[in-house]
């Protein structure tokens, strides 16, 4: 049976949750393959909100078995603790299944990035200061310690000494900061929380390849989207892994001709946290509107959300990036007051037209957003239950956003629910 990747076609927060939540009704596995807790889905069920850090969006499911890939950094209190939350609301997370070879967020890794972010002053990336990118780093620097390394202690020792030698002289010696204590450390991570980590911890790619013999179909979730993407995003104001569809391979170890739909994710409009070129930013009464009426504000960090009009030259890029073979288009709902509405259909810059992003990010920061103007329809959505229901209006904005994507828009959300969701004919 096939696997599906969900990928956001933006910045982040253009619903993925969401998307998986209702994806993973039909699927018997869903799989987390890149990022940490540094995004959160969020879900509303039966008027219930979730807020996800780590665990798959698909573990309100029964049926589902959720799983952590091998190309997730993983700081294992912060995962414990959402397992307890989820457990105290009635939700059962002990299918979920943490691959072996995933990394561990450690102590050093968010009190490095918060220094460095510091240091950093006005061309600070914006991180979330929680260790992400520092985690990432070791593990590409082959220092990292892995979510395997729990389970034997002697390892996990011999690593944390050589690793925190070479933290305690950047601590102290550059930020002047005291050393942390190996013994500390080893206790916490292997007295305190291995032992609850351990039944959990698995070997997720023969988990995935087993599935996959057995005709169960998988649903691969990424954590952030394309343009914050390592590679392909705009750097350096990106994630530190690969996010976009081809990530999903490294990050839960199947092969690409084991996926054959990849479904992108894309908001009405488009938001950013944290610092980076943005050529359809919008101020003013808009911006304020879309703020309020799309709550946006960081799930995790509830840092408020930069927004703009949506802009179908990412989405374009994005659609070459990732292969995607449909779009979910989520927060319609979120433009139902607006009179007009504003598409970015190219840039221009020094009288050059661009219909796909210019390679040089110096290009990027000076692009003038070329825009089509739609009118609005005026009129609430939200209990549509049928695209046929939509006003023409709205009909119309889908269609010309799947016409100047060049991609077919399966799925438009009307609200935040489960259930508020209509599919085009």
């Amino acid at each position: 049976m096939p696997a599906t990747v969900v990928v956001g076609t933006q910045w982040g927060d253009e619903g993925k949750g969401r998307t998986v939540d209702l994806l993973a009704r039909d699927m018997d596995v869903v799989v987390r393959y890149q990022g940490g807790h540094n995004a959160g889905h969020r879900i509303v069920v039966n008027g219930e909100s979730f807020a996800l850090q780590l665990v798959p969006s698909g573990v309100l499911y029964p049926h589902i078995t959720p799983v952590i890939g091998n190309g997730v950094v993983v700081d294992p209190a912060v995962l414990l603790a959402e397992y307890d939350s989820l457990s105290a609301r009635g939700v059962d997370p002990s299918r979920l299944v943490v691959s072996g070879n995933a990394h561990l967020i450690m102590p050093y890794h968010p009190e490095l990035d918060r220094l460095t972010e510091r240091f950093l002053g006005k061309n600070a990336l914006g991180t979330t200061k929680r260790g992400i990118g520092p985690a990432y780093a070791d593990k590409s620097s082959r220092v990292g310690l892995r979510v395997q390394d729990l389970l034997d202690p002697k390892i996990f020792r011999e690593k944390l000494n050589v690793v925190l030698h070479e933290k305690n002289l950047i601590l102290t010696k550059i930020y002047n900061r005291p050393a942390m204590s190996a013994d500390e450390i080893a206790s916490r991570y292997l007295g305190e929380l291995a032992p609850r980590i351990a039944p959990l911890i698995g070997d997720t790619v023969a988990l995935v390849h087993d599935a996959l013999a057995q005709g169960q179909r998988i649903l691969l979730e990424s954590a952030q989207a394309t343009f914050l993407d390592l590679d392909h995003g705009t750097y350096p104001f990106v994630t530190s892994s690969n996010p976009i569809a081809g990530g999903a391979c490294t990050g839960s170890g199947l092969g690409p001709r084991d996926i054959t739909d990849i479904v992108g994710i894309a908001k009405a409009y488009v938001t950013r946290v944290g610092a980076g070129p943005f050529p359809t930013e919008l101020d003013g009464d808009v911006s304020e509107l879309l703020v309020e009426r799309g709550h946006e504000f960081g799930t995790n960090t509830g840092r408020r959300r930069r927004v703009g009009w949506f802009d179908a030259v990412m989405a374009r890029q994005a659609a070459r990036l990732n292969s995607l073979s449909e779009i979910a288009l989520t927060k319609i709902d979120v433009l139902d007051t607006l009179d007009e509405i504003k598409v970015c259909v190219g840039y221009e810059a020094n009288g050059v037209r661009y219909d796909h992003p210019p390679y040089h990010q110096s290009v990027l920061f000076e692009v003038t957003p070329l825009y089509e103007t739609l009118p609005g329809w005026k009129s609430d959505i939200t209990t549509a239950t049928k695209y046929e229901q939509l006003p023409s209006a709205a009909k119309n904005y889908v269609k010309f956003l799947e016409e100047t994507i060049g991609v077919a828009i399966s799925v438009v959300s009307v609200g935040p629910g489960r259930e508020q969701f209509v599919r085009p004919a």
